[in-house]
């Protein structure tokens, strides 16, 4: 009990939520027939065309998918550094 409380005080997400999470992400690459080689080809491109626009910050990149009952998202997320000005 008095773990449980600590827990939810420190805001820790139990183990089998972590296990879930895990096993639900992994669930969906397997639908999706999306393998490692594939998405990191993918980072790879769209860091390229970001890159034509912002200075982003490469070291902090995250790139998910989500899945949702019937729908699937491309989440790419990364901290934009600066626009990148274009001359006339």
């Amino acid at each position: 009990m008095l773990s449980r409380l600590l827990k939810r005080f420190t805001k820790q997400k139990a183990s089998k939520d972590t296990a879930k999470k895990r096993l639900q992400f992994s669930l969906i690459y397997d639908k999706l027939e999306v393998n490692d080689t594939t998405l990191t080809d993918l980072q790879k491109d769209i860091v390229a065309v970001i890159s034509n626009y912002f200075e982003i910050d490469k070291h902090s990149l995250e790139l998910k998918v989500k899945r949702d009952d019937d729908v699937s998202a491309l989440v790419f997320n990364t901290p934009i550094l600066q626009v990148k000005r274009t001359r006339a």
